[in-house]
């Protein structure tokens, strides 16, 4: 798994709770849609990203990537949520698109807690 995707870092940083890391990776502009069960978090602008992150409480979470790709502008990461260090709570299948500043400018990420794509 490349070490230098965007979305890789972007995680990492968010994991490790350095959201000023994270949205140094993200356009001021960046559009995303966070689909999880029963609803969907669409938003504009990195403080609309910092908003949501901030307010999923204080569950300790990491993503824990299985699998990414980089194909040009678009990079895609399928993984792992785990909490509290031992439990997964599901899979995410994540896409970004980068800007000419190679800066997240689009993201779309969906989790589902009962189907994960690898054994």
């Amino acid at each position: 798994m490349p070490d230098t995707s965007t979305l890789v870092r972007y995680y990492a940083a968010v994991d490790a709770g350095d959201l000023d890391a994270a949205m140094a990776l993200v356009a001021p502009d960046v559009r995303f849609a966070i689909h999880l069960p029963g609803r969907a978090v669409r938003g504009e602008a990195r403080q609309g990203l910092v908003d949501y992150l901030s307010g999923r409480g204080d569950v300790v979470r990491r993503h824990v990537p299985r699998r990414s790709s980089v194909a040009d502008d678009v990079e895609f990461v399928y993984g792992a949520v785990v909490e509290d260090g031992s439990t997964t709570t599901g899979h995410f299948l994540a896409a970004v698109r980068l800007d000419e500043q190679g800066l997240i400018a689009r993201y779309q990420v969906s989790f589902d807690p009962e189907l994960g794509l690898l054994p």
